[in-house]
Formats: structure tokens, sequence, C-alpha cells
């Protein structure tokens, strides 16, 4: 080949990858394929729920098909290891929240990605928390449990604590609820939280603290568990007969919620984030979407920009990092 042709083919190549990769041919193109939401707990429960409310009207947006892959284990980790193994293209988004971007990878050595891995598109929802329990735990408040919790210790039986895996936010706040109680409690991780809800209302655990919804609160009306308090200020809609933490004196400042979103690897291309991002939020604006989310217990998220969704999710780490760190989460 002589050297003029090779510089031609050279440039030719150059020109075409520069339009390939160019905002205006992939905000053009993206997705001209199916897209995978990557869900990191099994079939049945909150997180596969919320995304088969959301797959479809996010199909309708993108103009393609959205699947949802169910893929458990390891706190979530390894579904997010999968999408950050994939290419950066907008094809593989993760449904995350603080359980598997932020605190498995503090709690779990094996684990090597870092929340700065990822890029949150846009949050969907927040969830609302309670502290569920086995029916037959003999307490109906969160200081009736802190004494519970007290005594049980000191005959050295400590209560049991569930959570979807080693270093979720379930696990994290099961932790910190120990630590403020001041008393010894004891960890079991499971895959995900339709295991929870079964173990649970067999008796097998004493109690998970959780978002919830409507499966878990017919679990509830049934008598199968009992809800002990919900992690808030001011009582819940779909369990308004449950007290507060906010109205005991052992949990008082113990109020949570947890976040959903929708994230991609980081280095995925800015015009691709843009046209998922613009799903997302016709997605957010959709009555029907709306309406199934709050009927399982969530709350939908107000809209944000771009910056803003990355500005949260940067706020979350380093305030569940801290909460990680104070607890002894954070493994050698």
């Amino acid at each position: 080949m002589s050297f003029p042709r090779r510089h031609l083919l050279a440039a030719i190549a150059g020109a075409t990858a520069l339009g390939a990769l160019s905002p205006a041919a992939l905000a053009d193109t993206y997705p001209s394929r199916p897209v995978s939401i990557m869900v990191p707990y099994p079939a049945g429960g909150i997180s596969d729920t919320i995304a088969r409310r959301v797959n479809v009207p996010l199909g309708k947006a993108l103009g393609q098909s959205v699947i949802v892959e169910n893929l458990g284990g390891a706190s979530g980790s390894i579904a997010a290891q999968k999408v950050l193994n994939a290419p950066a293209d907008g094809y593989n988004v993760f449904q995350g929240s603080p359980n598997e971007v932020i605190l498995a990878p503090l709690a779990i050595p094996g684990i090597k990605y870092k929340p700065e891995d990822f890029r949150q598109v846009h949050r969907i929802s927040v969830g609302p928390m309670a502290i569920l329990a086995r029916a037959d735990l003999p307490v109906a408040s969160a200081d009736e449990l802190a004494a519970y919790a007290a005594k049980v210790a000191k005959e050295g039986k400590p209560m049991t604590y569930a959570s979807v895996g080693v270093g979720s936010f379930y696990h994290l706040l099961g932790g910190k609820m120990s630590k403020d109680l001041g008393v010894q409690m004891t960890h079991v991780p499971y895959k995900g939280a339709a295991d929870v809800a079964r173990d649970l209302a067999g008796g097998q655990v004493d109690i998970f603290i959780t978002p919830y919804g409507p499966s878990l609160v017919e679990l509830i009306k049934q008598g199968k568990i009992k809800a002990v308090a919900a992690l808030s200020q001011q009582r819940q809609p779909a369990i308004p007969d449950v007290p507060t933490t906010a109205e005991s004196k052992a949990l008082k400042n113990f109020q949570y919620q947890i976040g959903t979103g929708y994230f991609v690897k980081r280095s995925t291309p800015e015009p691709v984030v843009q046209v998922l991002h613009k799903g997302l939020q016709q997605v957010l604006t959709n009555p029907e979407v709306k309406a199934a989310l709050e009927a399982q217990g969530s709350q939908v998220s107000p809209l944000q920009t771009l910056a803003e969704a990355d500005a949260a999710f940067k706020q979350e780490t380093a305030t569940y990092q801290a909460i990680a760190k104070s607890i002894g989460l954070v493994q050698p």
C-alpha cells in the first residue's frame, strides 16, 4: 500500500469516527435497539415493581423497547458491575439506590467499583420506610422495640435484623439503630426483599427496616407481620395507625427514606445521557406512572436537571459514607 493511500484511508476512517461520535449523530441515533434496565434484585420486590412501572412508558418516550433484567446477589453489586462492564453507550441502565452504588463498595472487599463510576441521570422515586417485625414480636412502638432489644441482648440472644445484603442501606440502618440504642443486634443478609418478607412472615427473623409497598402492607393487614414504627416525622398514609420514630424517645432522630434512580457509566456520551434524561422526565410527568408508583407506597421524584441529579447523588454519597464509617461498616 502506498504512503498516500494509507493516509487517505486513515483520513476517511477518522472522519467516519468523528461523525459517529458527534453530538448530533448520537442524539439522532440513540436508541437504535432495545435498552435494558438492570434491576439488582430478584423479581417480586419493590425495586422490580418500580422498573415494571417505568419500562413501558420509557420505551414509548425513547421509541424503543425497554427490557427489565433482574440480577440479584452481593448487595446488588453483581448487577451494578455488569452495567459497568458493558459499553458506555446508554443501552444498559442501572436502576439503583445507595444500597448498590454507595454502600456495597464500602462493605464488600471484593467490589472494585466506586460511586464515581456511575452518573445519576434522574431520580425516579423516594420510598418511605418503616421498621417491620415478625407478628409475634412483643413490641408496638419504637420505644418498646428499644426496651426489648436491650432485654434480649442482655440475655445473650441479640435481636436479629434482616437486609437485602451486606453493605445495603438496610444493613446500614440496622447497624446505626444498634449503635444509637447501644445494644447488640445480629445482621441477617438476604438476596432480596421478597425473601426477607417470606422469612419475616415465617418468624425466622425479628425485624426488617425497609421501604414498603402494597404487598408488605397486605401482610400487615393480614397479621402475618407487624409495622412497629414509621421512619418519619409525620405518620404515613399507608400505615396511619403506626407511630413514628419521631414520636419516640429512644429513636427520635432515626428518620430515613430511600431514593431510587437511574444510572449509567460516567463515561457515557453526553448526548446519549441527555436523550435518556428527557425520556425519564416524560415518564415522571405521566399521570399513570405517578399513580402506579404512589399506589405502591412510593413518592414520585420532582423533576431534576442533569446537574441537580448528579449533585444529589454526590451529596448522598458523602452522607452515607460518613454513616457507614461511623458504625464500622467499612471493610479494610
